[in-house]
């Protein structure tokens, strides 16, 4: 399965909704806290464009936050996402 990296908050409930979906697929997920790392914060929004958390990289392919990662779950795109 590839590597999900998350760019998350402790306060965040976006957060804990996207992370429960990932684990519900199986997903081993990185979550790299900004609000207690300013410098990793900076390096989110360098890689995302966003100020805003959750931000969610599977493998290389930025997914966006949890809408986005819903609607992959909906449209029935996330597993191939978690098995390319």
């Amino acid at each position: 399965m590839t590597k999900v990296l998350m760019y998350s908050s402790r306060l965040c409930p976006y957060c804990r909704m996207a992370e429960r979906l990932l684990e519900k697929k199986g997903a081993q997920t990185e979550k790299v806290m900004v609000d207690e790392n300013p410098a990793r914060r900076d390096e989110m929004i360098r890689r995302a464009g966003r100020t805003s958390v959750p931000q969610i990289f599977i493998g290389e392919t930025h997914v966006g936050g949890y809408s986005e990662l819903a609607e992959l779950e909906r449209a029935g795109q996330l597993d191939a996402l978690l098995k390319s």
